[in-house]
């Protein structure tokens, strides 16, 4: 086997309709496009979204909601997470670093530590953004929230 005897498998392939090839072709005359009118025409393309006259769907509905460019995406990682991450590890500081390679993260990611579940180890926690709750329940098991 080589480039040059390369083809599909038996029949997976079809051959295409020839169109406009003479009425012995069966699809002569008017090559499946009925009689006459824009459509029969070369050229003729249909404008996306227009319905006939019709008021568009994209301009029936309203317009609502904005994005806001300022708007700071963070990946959310829950205290029950990192405690289930360290439990068994020598790891105390947990920094972006780790985050990345738990896969919680990617490197550009910014990181924002939840406060749902409990923590029971002193960990020093390296992260953007922190909840309150979060916070609380590191420092009550002895360990530190640094907000990068």
């Amino acid at each position: 086997m080589n480039l040059s005897n390369l083809q599909p498998a038996e029949g997976s392939t079809r051959n295409n309709k020839r169109l406009g090839r003479g009425t012995g072709s069966g699809r002569g005359g008017t090559s499946t496009r009925g009689h006459k009118g824009q459509k029969s025409r070369s050229g003729y393309s249909k404008k996306s979204g227009f319905e006939g006259g019709q008021m568009p769907l994209q301009r029936r509905v309203p317009k609502f909601g904005f994005k806001n460019i300022n708007r700071i995406e963070y990946k959310a990682v829950n205290l029950d997470v990192l405690a289930g991450l360290t439990e068994n590890g020598t790891v105390t500081t947990l920094d972006s670093a780790f985050f990345v390679s738990a896969g919680l993260a990617s490197k550009s990611a910014k990181i924002k530590v939840l406060g749902r579940g409990e923590i029971t180890k002193a960990l020093e926690v390296h992260a953007h953004a922190f909840s309150k709750s979060a916070v609380e329940a590191i420092e009550k098991a002895g360990g530190k929230a640094v907000t990068l």
